[in-house]
């Protein structure tokens, strides 16, 4: 009899949900010949009752089957193997846990879906982000659902403005990597400048970003330009502060320490402080979700825009040109990020000591009424 006893304070293993054992099985026999190929597997009620489960439960695992390109379903015929030509085609993660919130990461991935299908591959998208459910542990969940599958590479960006970020990020990447997958980051490295990852990545050139649309607004006649953003954001915004901080030594005004502003959204009162305190002219915005709600906030305390304030944003969301004051922003250029990121993907597959490379693509600027430079 083994001795050891278990730790009380051991945290258990997660228990695999019903599908993805129904699938690791039904693999294990197509991978052993049970199955062979081109041949029909048995109804989903057939597979229901002999895994004792709902015939719901066996279509998920099917389905998981068809992405992996095993098997392949047919309306009105059932399900078949696919012969091993048809299922040489890789298989990608999609690991981005603010896809449910970001307006970016939804372009983005569609961009990604598109160039793998032109080349025959798949995406697995797994189980959906929750909006208002703990991001970090859907994150570590899914990267556990994407290793069992054995994806042949993961699409990663890092989770972002949560209590744990950075150690989740890395515990992610860890993880992948002892399972040998390649990771392909998005938008951002997981770890803080000037340390960096050894993976590959790609997005916008941030630190460009933010000094175009500061010298956009120096260009319009501000002088007192502002940075605006929230606390804990991502390394791509302390990148877009040093363009922006860039723009204006570059202009000769280095006094740039006293406008920089991080802002609860939810308090109209610190805006209606630093205005008073600070008087700016001009507002570079992180992204266009604080520009969004850094607006309604200045409108809310009588400031007018761009009368009194210009203000600019990045990213181009689509709610951008329906704000009160439709916004001046840059349009980050998202089925080309994904189209990169899927290239980056298959040449890293295929040449995997390859030196580390990030891909940094320009942006278009998006002119609209918030800056002044329209004509009334």
């Amino acid at each position: 009899m083994d001795s050891r006893t278990a730790d009380p304070t051991e945290s258990p293993a997660p228990r695999k949900p019903r599908y993805q054992a129904i699938r690791e099985q039904l693999q294990q026999e197509i991978e052993a010949k049970s199955f062979a190929p081109g041949q029909r597997l048995p109804p989903d009620a057939e597979l229901a009752n002999r895994f004792d489960t709902s015939r719901l439960t066996v279509i998920r695992a099917l389905r998981d089957l068809e992405q992996d390109g095993l098997v392949e379903r047919k309306a009105g015929s059932g399900t078949f193997v696919r012969s091993a030509a048809k299922s040489s085609h890789y298989v990608f993660g999609l690991l981005m846990p603010d896809l449910a919130e970001g307006e970016v990461f939804e372009p983005i991935s569609r961009g990604i879906a598109s160039a793998g299908e032109t080349a025959h591959h798949r995406l697995l998208w797994g189980d959906q982000f929750t909006v208002g459910v703990d991001r970090e542990r859907q994150a570590e969940e899914l990267t556990r659902y994407l290793i069992s599958r054995k994806v042949d590479g993961a699409f990663f960006s890092p989770v972002e403005l949560t209590p744990h970020q950075d150690d989740v990020n890395r515990s992610i990447a860890a993880d992948l990597e002892r399972a040998g997958i390649p990771i392909v980051l998005l938008d951002r490295c997981y770890m803080r400048f000037p340390e960096r990852s050894k993976h590959d990545l790609v997005g916008i050139d941030n630190r460009r970003a933010g000094y175009k649309m500061t010298t956009h607004l120096l260009s319009a006649g501000c002088r007192r330009t502002a940075f605006a953003t929230r606390p804990g954001a991502a390394a791509t915004v302390e990148f877009r502060r040093a363009g922006y901080r860039e723009a204006l030594r570059a202009a000769g005004l280095p006094n740039y320490a006293g406008l920089e502003f991080e802002w609860d959204t939810a308090d109209v009162e610190t805006v209606e402080r630093f205005i008073a305190s600070t008087r700016p002219d001009g507002i570079v915005c992180a992204n266009d979700l604080i520009a969004a709600r850094l607006q309604h906030a200045l409108l809310k305390i009588g400031i007018r825009i761009p009368d009194d304030i210009r203000m600019v944003g990045i990213n181009d969301v689509k709610y951008a040109n329906f704000l009160p004051v439709p916004l001046t922003t840059l349009r980050q250029p998202c089925a080309e990020i994904g189209a990169a990121a899927m290239s980056l993907m298959l040449e890293r597959i295929e040449r995997p000591n390859m030196p580390t490379r990030d891909v940094l693509l320009d942006c278009e600027m998006i002119v609209r009424q918030s800056c002044g430079t329209l004509p009334r």
